[in-house]
């Protein structure tokens, strides 16, 4: 009996993310230390706390057969919709939204720890609805992801609702949904972000303005724009449905609707968030055009990167960091302090732990034999991936300014949490991979 509670967990993967946790208490400790040495906030204390909850979580997930769970991921999902929903109309102002709820000091994030919720559901509809109609399936998938990801963006919290979208969209994939539909998916999408974020980047950063992109500034030019796709789009349809015309219609057909899609619905995307929301996400391809504004947080970022050179400044020693030069830097910005304080050496352990993870979780994508746990992985794996590669990629000057930590290291009681509940899954699935009988 002992033999088989011992054998539940991944002791490699257990030491992996014990390891980021541990380099991450340290570094917000760094983090905390002003230019006189002295630690001005607790926030290393508090995730110390929070760490010692998400192990014992972690060890809980693990034990429980997270089959069990199948007949309740509904009702997880209505109860995120209905979280989500209050944290919008009683929930905390901090950093530009209402996501935050809890009494005095203490509170939490819900978009955080809804991630977990949302894949759950999403999973089990994937599983349940295997024989149905692949585009009946689809739609009902998209709106399972449209429901949280709009209320998130109602916060608003851009970088918390787009995790929301690579996680549906691997799981999609994971689940046989067809190509072309999670194609059209992404193609809407980075439509989408382009209307609405081109109008800023012409008038804010561009060098040398575009004049034909005041098509999408103007409302008289974009409606004569969308009613002139529109009517290519039912053209093409009409052409190839019923006049049965070369394939090339089809496409015309698929293209041009979602260009139509992406110019409506980019216009309440731009309501939702202001120009100068936009303009902090889209500083990166140019921040010396604000340096002491949008641009100052990548300027110093990468400066203090750079700083770090091959072996760093040693630790308790950043400049950036302990003159202040760094915001968010416990959170947002901890890898900044890491690569400065442990050079491109330690970066590159951060790196190799990562991707050990990475690896352990596609390793059992493709050992499951269950398809509702397989699909409960790859969510995972979509989130963490996402989460790594907009953060560093982020510190690093070559993606958007959106807010998203990096799990395990960042500091973050929701983060945390919903990271290790996350392997807690992950080490549960996996014991579990090749016995999809008998429920434990």
């Amino acid at each position: 009996m002992k033999n088989r509670f011992l054998a539940k967990f991944d002791y490699l993967l257990i030491l992996a993310v014990l390891s980021l946790v541990t380099i991450g208490v340290l570094f917000i400790y760094s983090s905390s230390i002003n230019s006189d040495g002295i630690s001005v906030t607790n926030e290393h204390i508090k995730q110390i706390i929070w760490a010692s909850i998400g192990t014992v979580l972690m060890v809980l997930i693990t034990l429980y057969d997270y089959r069990r769970l199948q007949s309740s991921t509904f009702y997880l999902y209505v109860f995120l919709i209905l979280l989500l929903v209050y944290t919008r109309i009683f929930g905390k102002y901090v950093n530009g939204a209402y996501s935050w709820i809890g009494f005095g000091s203490f509170g939490i994030q819900p978009s955080e720890f809804g991630k977990i919720f949302y894949i759950l559901y999403l999973a089990n509809f994937l599983y349940e609805s295997r024989g149905e109609n692949q585009f009946k399936r689809f739609v009902f998938a998209t709106l399972i992801m449209m429901v949280p990801f709009g209320l998130i963006m109602l916060q608003p919290d851009l970088g918390t609702a787009s995790v929301y979208i690579p996680v549906y969209l691997i799981m999609c994939f994971m689940a046989d949904v067809p190509v072309k539909y999670i194609g059209y998916v992404l193609l809407f999408g980075c439509l989408t972000i382009f209307n609405t974020v081109v109008p800023v980047w012409n008038t804010e950063i561009a060098n040398h303005p575009v004049a034909i992109i005041s098509i999408l500034t103007n409302m008289k030019l974009r409606t004569i724009l969308i009613f002139t796709t529109m009517l290519i789009t039912v053209l093409g349809y009409i052409v190839r449905r019923y006049f049965h015309g070369p394939e090339y219609f089809k496409w015309i057909t698929y293209v041009f609707s979602a260009i139509t899609l992406a110019l409506i619905f980019s216009i309440p995307a731009s309501k939702v968030l202001k120009d100068y929301q936009i303009k902090r996400l889209i500083i990166f391809m140019n921040p010396n055009k604000d340096p002491r504004g949008a641009g100052w947080n990548i300027i110093q970022s990468k400066v203090a990167i750079g700083a770090g050179g091959l072996f760093g400044q040693s630790y308790l020693h950043g400049t950036q960091s302990h003159y202040r030069f760094l915001p968010q830097q416990s959170t947002d910005f901890i890898f900044s302090i890491i690569s400065e304080e442990i050079g491109f050496l330690g970066a590159c352990i951060i790196f190799a732990i990562y991707s050990f993870i990475f690896l352990k979780i596609l390793w059992l994508l493709k050992s499951c034999a269950n398809s509702f746990g397989t699909y409960i992985a790859s969510g995972i794996f979509g989130m963490f991936l996402f989460h790594f590669f907009i953060n560093v990629g982020m510190v690093m000057g070559m993606m958007p300014i959106t807010g998203i930590p990096l799990l395990f290291l960042s500091y973050g009681g929701s983060s945390l949490l919903m990271a290790m509940s996350s392997i807690g899954f992950i080490m549960s699935i996996s014991y579990r991979r090749k016995n999809f009988n008998e429920i434990e």
